[in-house]
Order: C-alpha cells, then sequence, then structure tokens
C-alpha cells in the first residue's frame, strides 16, 4: 500500500468532522435522554410517580425509536431534519437524527441504572421527609453515577458508530471519506486510516469511561 497517496488535509478535516458530530450529538442526547430515563424510572409500577398510562406511551414511543436501523431512521427523518437544521446532509444535517436515534437508548441505560439504586436509601430519604424532586437530585442521580456514567460510555461509542454510519447519505466524517475514496474510488489505504482512527477513538471515550466508573464507585 501506498501510503502517500492519502491527503491527510481531507482526512484532518473529516476527523474534526466527525469529532463535532460526535460533541453536539452526545451532548444533546445527554441533555434529553436523561430526563426521560428518570420519568421511565419514576412512572414505573411501585416508584415515586407511578403512573402506568404515561409510563406505557413513554416506553412505547422510546421503544419505536430504539428499533429503527440508524440508516433507515436517518432517511425517515430528513424532513424534520431540514426543518430543524435546513439541511440533511453535512455536519449539521446528521445530528438530529444522531441524537433521535440515540436518546431513546440512552434514556433506556439512565433507567437501568436507576433501577440499580438500592430502595433502602430511598426509603430513608422519605422518611426524613425529602421530597420528590430532592430524591431525585440528591439521592437517585449520586447513587446512579456510575452507571450513568458506564450508559454514557456506552452511548458515546454507539454515536461513533453511527457518525461513521450517516456517510452512507452524505453525513460528512470520516464515514463519508470512507465510503468516497475507500470503497467507491477503491482507495484501500483511506479506508484503512479511517478505520484505524476510528478504533482509537472509541478505544480513548472507553478507557476515560471506565476509569471514571472506577473512581466514583469508589468514592
Amino acid at each position: 500500500m501506498d501510503w502517500s497517496k492519502i491527503d491527510w488535509s481531507e482526512i484532518g478535516i473529516a476527523t474534526n468532522d466527525t469529532m463535532m458530530m460526535l460533541g453536539l450529538s452526545a451532548l444533546f442526547t445527554f441533555v434529553i435522554g436523561l430526563p426521560i430515563g428518570v420519568l421511565l424510572y419514576l412512572t414505573s409500577k411501585g416508584s415515586l410517580l407511578e403512573n402506568r398510562t404515561f409510563n406505557i406511551v413513554i416506553s412505547f414511543i422510546v421503544n419505536v425509536l430504539r428499533s429503527f436501523p440508524f440508516i433507515i431512521l436517518m432517511i425517515a427523518a430528513i424532513p424534520l431534519t431540514k426543518l430543524l437544521v435546513g439541511t440533511s446532509i453535512g455536519v449539521k444535517g446528521t445530528i438530529p437524527p444522531l441524537v433521535i436515534a440515540a436518546a431513546p437508548f440512552f434514556a433506556r441505560l439512565v433507567e437501568t441504572a436507576l433501577r440499580e439504586v438500592d430502595r433502602g436509601i430511598i426509603e430513608a430519604a422519605q422518611s426524613m421527609g425529602a421530597g420528590r424532586f430532592q430524591i431525585v437530585r440528591r439521592v437517585l442521580l449520586p447513587e446512579a453515577l456510575p452507571g450513568l456514567i458506564a450508559g454514557i460510555t456506552i452511548t458515546t461509542v454507539t454515536l461513533v458508530s453511527y457518525t461513521a454510519m450517516s456517510g452512507m447519505v452524505g453525513g460528512g466524517g470520516l464515514g463519508d471519506l470512507a465510503i468516497r475514496y475507500g470503497y467507491q474510488r477503491f482507495q484501500t489505504e483511506v479506508m484503512i486510516a479511517t478505520v484505524i482512527i476510528l478504533l482509537i477513538l472509541v478505544q480513548i471515550l472507553q478507557m476515560i469511561g471506565d476509569r471514571l466508573v472506577l473512581y466514583f464507585t469508589r468514592k
């Protein structure tokens, strides 16, 4: 393989686009997914705000969005994406479908993390007169923090693969570069370079997440 054929400036631009897509979509995913996950937990049977009807409706919406393959979801969301950001391609056009795909996934991870909290701690807080909001803010979320960080890590790594898949429909970034040059123009070097960068990115994210989980678990 002739590595001199690679346009490293293109690789740099694509990497920057991928990081921008990843950062913005992760931010919106966590901002939207966290309250949805908390609501899923709070409205479940036996929880603080038990509401079977509300819980069933939210669970149904979350499950429907999670069941869509990302490529299909990205195409189906084109009208909404254009309405929100004015385009369905490039970095801007990729962020809305990334959030739509990842937020329900993260919400389920949040719900699971909250279910791991010892109910005895919640009951103790209630016996001391803590309100529902106080229990969520000062008991549930702090106690579930290691699980929430693990969920954030898993979701972020998943978003990396989604950003790569978005290249199939003009999403930009490393996925788009790999498809246009590595696949369509048979430049194997470009394909390998993009894969290596994505692997390094995933390893770094996973390592940071694992260390944070370990730190807050000990704490």
